[in-house]
């Protein structure tokens, strides 16, 4: 059994992480000295709250592209009510039916928007990141969810109480603007993944996913095993296999382990439908 956070370890994301032995550097620790722990079996930095909360609202402008559309002033009086969370991949913000007692806006995170039709099968219709907004279901008078809320890609994340939102959104007339602009993507997006999955091929279709996961990712390196890549695709593993292997020996891709790498983006972005482009420019 790992001795208590304190003897040389801290909790972090509900994980214990050795930090330190000696006593000056838990001195430092306790003092807010450091802003950040390292996890030597992931090898991922791990700020903080109070350093995380300082980078994600004390810079010139948020990482949320939605945030950063309102004037600054609205934006300093939200952030009182917007707290730093990390959101970890696999993690369900709410389910189907439940209700929304958070809104998320992801700065580097990205989260999977899906419909459940039963406990074993679940397709996805939405898919969202830094441009956007979780719990959009508030702003059109709504308070249950209608999909489950499911992290794709871990990072950070705002979260705001209902409440509040609800609040914020009555006083201020820009943050009505850019979240109904945002709704009415989701929608056109939910509608245009509903015509892909019906008519296009299944490595057009995960091109189109690799890319829009890319854009928001910031990345070209992601981890998706297949079983993932089949609920989102909402076809068998098997066809994703064939799908990603004809698209590793195009060499637009590498895939090893759930571990992709897109090798080629125009190219990438050419074997997608055209379902890609089309949603790309409802949320630029």
């Amino acid at each position: 059994m790992p001795p208590p956070p304190g003897v040389g370890e801290r909790m972090v994301n509900g994980r214990i992480l050795k930090l330190v032995r000696s006593a000056p550097e838990r001195r430092a620790l306790d003092s807010g000295e450091i802003d950040a722990v390292l996890d030597p079996a992931t090898r991922t930095a791990h700020l903080l709250p109070e350093a995380q909360r300082a980078l994600m609202l004390g810079g010139a402008q948020p990482a949320n592209s939605l945030l950063a559309a309102l004037p600054r002033q609205d934006y300093e009086r939200m952030r009182a009510e917007l707290e730093p969370v990390n959101l970890v991949y696999g993690e369900v913000l709410y389910e189907s039916g439940e209700r929304v007692r958070h809104v998320y806006f992801p700065g580097d995170a990205h989260v999977s928007l899906l419909v459940v039709m039963d406990r074993s099968n679940a397709l996805e219709v939405g898919l969202v990141g830094r441009e956007g907004m979780i719990g959009v279901e508030l702003a059109l008078g709504v308070e249950d969810s209608l999909v489950r809320a499911l992290v794709q890609g871990s990072g950070t994340a705002l979260r705001m109480k209902a409440a509040a939102f609800r609040e914020e959104l009555v006083r201020c007339a820009p943050l009505q603007r850019e979240v109904h602009r945002f709704a009415y993507a989701k929608l056109a997006q939910a509608r245009q993944t509903a015509a892909c999955n019906r008519f296009h091929q299944v490595e057009a279709r995960l091109a189109r996913w690799l890319m829009m996961t890319r854009d928001r990712a910031r990345s070209d390196h992601f981890h998706l095993t297949h079983e993932f890549l089949a609920d989102m695709l909402g076809v068998r593993r098997a066809g994703v296999t064939k799908a990603a292997t004809s698209l590793q020996r195009k060499k637009l891709i590498s895939y090893r382990r759930g571990n992709i790498s897109v090798l080629d983006r125009s190219g990438l972005a050419a074997a997608a439908c055209a379902c890609y482009a089309i949603v790309s420019k409802l949320t630029r």
